[in-house]
Order: C-alpha cells, then structure tokens, then sequence
C-alpha cells in the first residue's frame, strides 16, 4: 500500500475524499455508502489501511505517544466516523469519547483554529508519519 498517495490526496482537496483498496471495493453496498458518504463532503480512508498504519507506531512522532485507545478513535476517525458513532461503536460514553479526541488533539499539538479542521489534521499527521509501504 502506498500510504503517501492517500496523504498527498488529502492535503490537496478540502472535503468530500476517499482513499479505497481496489480489492475492497467488491461489497458493492459498502461501496456505495462509502462513495454517497465523500459526496456528502467526509473523509473516507479504507479500513484496512487504516488498521495497518494504527499497528506501526513510530518514534519521534507524536502519533506514537497515543494510546492504544486513542490509536483506535483515531484510527475510526480517518474513516469519517463522528463522535456519535465512535461512541456506539467502541461502546463508550459520549463524554469518554470527546475526551479521547481532546487528549488526541492535545498529544498532537493541534490548537483549536476557526480556519482549520483539527479532524482532519490529525488523521493527516497520523497519515504523513506513516512508513511507506
């Protein structure tokens, strides 16, 4: 997988993006919510990609000082998940999952800015520190 050309996708469009393995795209009504999903405007980033940069932490990079937990909401986040469904799907209470993305943008030096998408930047900065492969 070439980890560079979904940061290079992301960095040079706004919204509505999605980086998909071509053997993934066999289940045709994932598919289809995947593609009305980045018409909307999101981010989607496959899954498996996903778990496999989550599974390489790497020193120096203030990606490797999440923890696992935070790794996982991190990791559900660059599939365009809100917190609503990081809530449901890891089981926790909305609260625990806002301060889960707070100690993400905290570890990962993003300050709140009007003018940025602190979401999508730290999908990017765990995308960009990524090994490629």
């Amino acid at each position: 997988m070439e980890t560079h050309y979904a940061v290079q996708l992301m960095t040079e469009f706004d919204v509505g993006v999605g980086y998909l393995l071509k053997d993934r795209v066999s289940d045709l009504a994932t598919f289809a919510a995947d593609v009305r999903r980045v018409a909307n405007g999101d981010c989607v980033i496959d899954p498996e990609l996903v778990a496999r940069l989550v599974g390489k932490k790497r020193q120096g990079d203030p990606v490797g000082t999440l923890t696992d937990r935070e790794l996982k909401v991190l990791a559900l986040m660059a599939q365009g998940r809100s917190n609503i469904a990081l809530s449901q799907e890891l089981s926790l209470s909305p609260k625990t999952v806002e301060a889960h993305v707070r100690s993400i943008f905290t570890k990962l030096n993003l300050a709140p800015d009007p003018g940025d998408h602190r979401r999508v930047l730290a999908v990017l900065a765990f995308l960009r520190g990524a090994p490629r492969t």
